[in-house]
């Protein structure tokens, strides 16, 4: 059994990355592994301030939501980050939550296994492409970890239309695999 971490970062309600985030879940979830999926929705996040505070002590100046999630995803086997794609791009929440997770650096941390989920309104193959470029430079600070999949559903703009996109179907199969 698997300790799993899925982050969705979209604030969206009806969101087309959390649908995605909650089939990768369901499928680790059926394949026997224990499964927290985290939302940023509602979470408070503040913007890292360089201050590099956290990697002398270990901890951020700022008390907010971040801490937990930093432990949980500390102590996962596997995290998977689902995000809109945005002007290109991971969703700026993602990015932040990032940013701010710079105290888990100089910590010894167990995951090994990274899967992405992105979604957009463009369905080129290469929307994703920054979205995974800027997650593979933090995976590439851990380097006991590698990115195992990335699964994009493009086409979808508004509000729930992923519902019934094969794509789901996908990442739930994706979370089974891990």
């Amino acid at each position: 059994m698997k300790k799993v971490k899925v982050i969705s970062t979209s604030l969206r309600p009806g969101s087309n990355s959390q649908a995605m985030a909650e089939q990768f879940a369901k499928g680790a979830e059926a394949a026997g592994h224990q499964v927290e999926l985290i939302t940023l929705r509602g979470k408070d996040i503040k913007f890292c301030i360089g201050c590099l505070s956290c990697q002398r002590t270990g901890a951020c100046v700022f008390k907010d939501d971040v801490p937990a999630i930093m432990d949980s995803v500390l102590n996962a086997d596997v995290v998977c980050w689902a995000t809109p794609i945005y002007y290109y791009e991971m969703s700026g929440q993602m990015k932040t939550l990032i940013d701010r997770m710079n105290a888990m650096y100089p910590k010894d941390y167990h995951f090994r296994d990274i899967y992405l989920l992105t979604t957009a309104a463009e369905a080129e193959d290469a929307t994703p492409a920054r979205a995974e470029s800027g997650l593979q430079g933090w995976i590439d600070c851990y380097g006991k970890c590698s990115l195992k999949g990335h699964l994009f559903c493009g086409g979808v703009n508004g509000p729930r239309d992923i519902a019934d996109n094969p794509k789901l179907q996908q990442a739930y199969e994706m979370g089974k695999q891990v």
